[in-house]
């Protein structure tokens, strides 16, 4: 299943306009904070699918009966450009476990690549609610390699969300043939139609790395 929060008008919008706009977007701050608050919106609409239980929580006048999440959470991310994401559902769900993959391309001489997972950070996947979190969603090689490899180390999650800010309608395709679709619900601000020779999602928002923590040698 895919969620495209774009589809309907909210305060996302503005957040998604500031993160595009070439003049904008300069403002290293302003776009990690952009990105954070975009986490958080994410955050309140997965929230709204996840399993609750009944909670009673005394009040200085009485007692309470509260309806409180119950999944084990998990938020895993891909470092580096994932990280203000990644804080932005941190800021909610509060009490998540967090987890981190490093990858990077490995590019050839004729200008392809191949996506290189080199460290995970991981915590113990087994029953719970995995929310991998990834501002681009390109191709999907990156995305489906760091789910895999989280699996692999932390054993398999009950349910897996994915959340990209921009996405490629190509990188949607290839997510949604390769993770396993019973168990995995797609999350999108907006999708882009075009990706370029190089991988880059058209309109696109550009290198989100290099916009949230500077240009990389």
């Amino acid at each position: 299943m895919i969620h495209i929060l774009n589809k309907e008008n909210t305060i996302l919008n503005k957040f998604i306009a500031q993160i595009r706009d070439r003049e904008v977007q300069r403002d290293s701050m302003r776009f990690r904070r952009n990105l954070e608050r975009m986490g958080e919106i994410m955050s309140y609409e997965i929230s709204r699918t996840l399993t609750y239980k009944t909670q009673i929580v005394e009040t200085p006048l009485g007692e309470a009966s509260v309806e409180m999440i119950s999944d084990k959470i998990v938020v895993a991310t891909i470092l580096r450009a994932g990280l203000p994401l990644q804080q932005g559902f941190l800021n909610y769900f509060d009490d998540a476990h967090s987890a981190f993959v490093s990858a990077y391309r490995k590019s050839s001489k004729d200008g392809s690549f191949k996506v290189k997972v080199e460290y995970i950070s991981n915590c113990n996947l087994e029953g719970k609610t995995l929310i991998l979190v990834d501002p681009m969603l390109a191709t999907g090689t990156s995305l489906v390699l760091a789910y895999e490899a989280l699996i692999a180390k932390g054993g398999e999650p009950e349910h897996t969300h994915i959340a990209s800010v921009i996405a490629s309608e190509q990188g949607v395709d290839y997510a949604m043939r390769h993770l396993p679709s019973r168990s995995t619900t797609l999350w999108v601000c907006a999708v882009d139609a075009e990706l370029t020779s190089r991988s880059y999602i058209v309109p696109g928002i550009g290198d989100a790395g290099d916009l949230a923590y500077g240009e990389k040698l």
